[in-house]
């Protein structure tokens, strides 16, 4: 445990932080399943794995390189990305390097990684290793787990098993391939607030099912498995731009079927009508998206005649995301394992309230902190830190007196001084009957210390709540 001298530094440490947050954030998206390649075929995994580095703290840091005397050419970051080597015979590996964008963030992707036939796994990993280029390692991280599968499923799919079907309110890509050339796919996107069919970058979008029953201003969001016939609405994860409602459609031979509504499935053929328009659909012309009239097919009503640029291949995709700050700290070590808070369990109150931070990559040498208080911590495992919830006076209030509540962010910070933030919070909140514009506390007289006692025992038994922040 560090001194007094050397806790106050770190605290000082912290406060600074929190006042301006200098972080570094690494963001993986990847698809949710990859398609096995077969002999010397190799299948790229599509889309392809993405990586963006955004955050002041990656600034900072390498102005903190170049101080150092290490030239222009020492803080550029570049990486390696392959498959986790479990059970496989030959590790690919690709050569990352980053781009800086419009908007300040770092990009790369790999394009040319694929799993071979010798691989026998049902699931694999994505590898991310990051270096400064004067050597320095940053860290490695992880992508969420991904299926194997051998090709799209052609067979009618059925709820019983849902593992490849595509769910409300989850994430998509999409994407268009001329003649199943590679070269010529073109991935749905968003750049200047508007729709285009890129050849470099895809985004993620949320893939939502409407309510028919309602009005189309209204548009209300339901649950469930998305159905072809369906009237879904399309919402990019990133910026928030969305699509007006579309009824998805099954391909088949570049046909629309209109009367099929089976389940959609992974790596699934799709089309997407404009709701209440007269056969328009969403299409790409080079890299642009526009809408196409289908024709209708006179021996068969139940279909409409599209062309290329209609049909879409649809695939569900992960995103992941790590946050660290090395701005305040003399790393020496990599950054990872980079811990990552899933959920909060809260037990007991008062005095000994406990808090369970549930999550990944935990290890020993972390410690929670409540703002800039820290927590007694213990280690229960990778998956689980356990905490002593401070008190409330450790943030400058009484309980006797506290009347609003008071919302502080949870942090993890390694032994080392790094900073790990999340998107969790916890609050401290006067119980009910003491919220403002109750007069309860302002008729006790000033010597009534039983029932100012009484009061913030009735405080510490209901005063903890716990948010995440969206």
């Amino acid at each position: 445990r560090p001194n007094p001298y050397q806790a106050s530094l770190l605290q000082d440490s912290v406060r600074r932080y929190l006042q301006l947050p200098a972080d570094q954030t690494v963001l993986i998206l990847h698809a949710k399943v990859a398609q096995k390649s077969y002999g010397n075929e190799k299948r790229f995994f599509c889309p392809p794995p993405c990586v963006y580095l955004s955050g002041p703290g990656w600034k900072l840091k390498q102005e903190q390189i170049k101080a150092r005397d290490l030239g222009e050419a020492g803080f550029r970051v570049c990486g390696y990305m392959g498959l986790d080597s479990m059970g496989s015979s030959l590790l690919e590996t690709q050569k990352l390097s980053f781009e800086e964008q419009p908007d300040a963030k770092g990009f790369s992707c790999a394009k040319a990684l694929y799993i071979s036939d010798t691989d026998k796994r049902k699931h694999f990993r994505l590898v991310l290793k990051l270096f400064f280029s004067n050597g320095q390692e940053i860290g490695t991280f992880h992508s969420k787990l991904i299926k194997v599968i051998s090709k799209p499923s052609q067979k009618k799919q059925s709820l019983k098993n849902t593992d490849l079907c595509i769910s409300s309110g989850s994430k998509v890509s999409l994407f268009n391939r001329l003649r199943s050339q590679t070269v010529s796919t073109r991935y749905l996107s968003v750049e200047g607030g508007a729709f285009i069919a890129s050849a470099r970058q895809w985004a993620a979008f949320t893939l939502h099912l409407a309510d028919e029953r309602c009005a189309r201003s209204e548009f209300p969001l339901r649950e469930g498995y998305i159905r072809y016939g369906s009237v879904v609405r399309l919402v990019c994860t990133a910026t928030g731009v969305t699509l007006p409602p579309l009824i998805i459609r099954k391909v088949m031979k570049q046909y629309a079927m209109l009367d099929v509504d089976e389940p959609i499935s992974q790596l699934h053929k799709c089309a997407f009508q404009l709701q209440g328009s007269d056969r328009m659909y969403l299409c790409l012309s080079t890299d642009k998206v526009i809408q196409f009239q289908a024709s209708p097919c006179p021996k068969e009503a139940n279909r409409e005649l599209l062309n290329d640029g209609s049909c879409w291949t649809i695939i569900s995709t992960e995103t992941v995301e790590y946050t660290f700050s090395e701005s305040l700290a003399c790393v020496r070590e990599p950054v990872s394992p980079v811990p990552l808070i899933a959920a909060l369990q809260l037990t007991g109150g008062g005095d000994v309230a406990m808090l369970e931070v549930q999550g990944e990559y935990f290890h020993a040498h972390l410690k929670v902190w409540f703002g800039d208080v820290e927590a007694e911590t213990m280690y229960r495992s990778p998956k689980s830190l356990v905490c002593v919830v401070p008190d409330v006076s450790a943030f400058g209030s009484d309980w006797r007196w506290l009347r609003y509540p008071i919302t502080v962010p949870l942090l993890l910070i390694r032994d080392d001084g790094l900073i790990y933030s999340s998107s969790f919070t916890f609050t401290y909140t006067p119980e009910q009957s003491c919220i403002p514009g109750q007069q309860v506390l302002s008729d006790v007289p000033q010597d009534s210390d039983k029932l100012l006692d009484s009061i913030h025992q009735e405080f510490t038994r209901t005063n903890f709540h716990l948010f995440m922040q969206s």
